[in-house]
């Protein structure tokens, strides 16, 4: 029933109540959204103490983080086999975000929710903050592959640029995803076509000299709004 525990092949007692608190916890963010799942009602549905739960998980910031760790690694079971039937960058792109959009679908109901409460600089749930690295890890290193399986033929220092740029286009795309109420978050979809064939034009200019250096260090300067 609680997959995570399965997965992890937790032996001890211990893990596999924290296995259980944290598939309660992403169960309640997907069907109740944020406000309304707290320590206490995960250790109610457990039929565990609110103190065993904080020793596993000291604040619901914490089982955010977990939340977000599993979103990324769906993300990337997902787009790891279809990078793998293509070498045209766009294509490659275009996959992760459509799969990184997918993983997200059973929380439209809430997301904004979740918007509200990581927005303040210092909270543990902002996707920029230190705590947030392990899930971000993995959203990079997805743009990343897809940069450097593709055939671009880009200089050297627009595409070490590129993945940080783009994951922060990931989070713009995602905002973006979070009040579109089209079906299907259609808009979304379309907005993401628009970008990508806008870029397919504009990478090749990335290849004249009079261009290479500003954009490699526009991209940098982009890439330092990442820890």
């Amino acid at each position: 029933m609680f997959s995570s525990a399965a997965r992890e092949g937790t032996t001890t007692k211990s893990e596999r109540t924290r296995g259980l608190l944290r598939d309660l916890a992403l169960r309640s963010f997907r069907e109740r959204g944020y406000d309304a799942t707290t320590i206490r009602l995960i250790a109610t549905e457990a039929g565990v103490s609110v103190g065993t739960t904080n020793y596993h998980f000291a604040s619901k910031a914490d089982l955010v983080q977990d939340l977000y760790l599993d979103v990324q690694e769906r993300h990337r079971d997902a787009a790891a086999p279809l990078l793998s039937q293509s070498t045209d960058l766009i294509e490659r792109l275009r996959i992760v975000y459509t799969t990184g959009l997918d993983q997200l679908t059973d929380y439209h109901a809430h997301a904004a929710e979740f918007v509200s409460a990581a927005l303040a600089p210092r909270s543990g749930i902002n996707p920029l903050s230190a705590e947030s690295t392990p899930a971000r890890d993995i959203t990079e290193g997805l743009f990343a592959e897809a940069v450097d399986g593709a055939r671009t033929g880009l200089p050297d220092g627009v595409a070490e640029a590129l993945p940080p740029a783009l994951f922060l286009g990931h989070l713009l795309l995602a905002l973006y995803w979070v009040y579109d109420d089209s079906p299907g978050q259609a808009r979304t979809r379309r907005l993401l076509d628009r970008g990508l064939s806008i870029l397919r034009l504009a990478l090749p200019l990335a290849r004249m000299p009079l261009v290479r250096r500003p954009l490699a260090e526009l991209l940098a300067l982009v890439g330092e709004v990442r820890p």
